[in-house]
């Protein structure tokens, strides 16, 4: 879509964007940041058998969302195709990467600390969900 056919039109205004991680479980995930990096649980549904298949984590502008697959696939069974495959990777900026790393003790390294070619130096880790989470902090 061209700069002018956009202009032309009428834009909806954007103002958050929060990922939703669809996760086989979904407690040490919240977990993970609760206990490094001090999210709040904002919201979390229990599941038949008293486990988690959703729950909401939130510190400052930052919040994540997990929900199970299972839990996906009892509303939309026709999606399990839909859940193979994919990935997401977040990116977090921060103003103390040092602390981040520290905090990161323990968690599987996917790509060691780096500096970038874009001005950042940054550490990807594994969350216990599966996902890659990024940490950057802009020099």
């Amino acid at each position: 879509m061209s700069t002018s056919t956009l202009q032309s039109r009428s834009i909806p205004a954007l103002s958050r964007l929060t990922p939703v991680l669809v996760v086989d479980a979904v407690e040490p995930c919240i977990e993970f940041w609760i206990e490094r990096f001090g999210l709040t649980p904002e919201s979390e549904v229990p599941g038949d058998d008293g486990r988690l298949v959703f729950a909401i984590v939130k510190r400052g502008d930052v919040e994540i969302m997990y929900q199970t697959r299972a839990s996906v696939l009892a509303e939309r069974p026709e999606e399990a195709t839909d859940l193979v495959g994919h990935s997401t990777a977040l990116f977090i900026t921060t103003e103390d990467l040092d602390a981040v790393e520290r905090a990161l003790d323990g968690v599987p390294i996917v790509q060691a600390r780096h500096k970038t070619f874009y001005g950042s130096e940054e550490i990807y880790v594994r969350e216990p969900g599966g996902n890659t989470v990024g940490f950057a902090q802009f020099t």
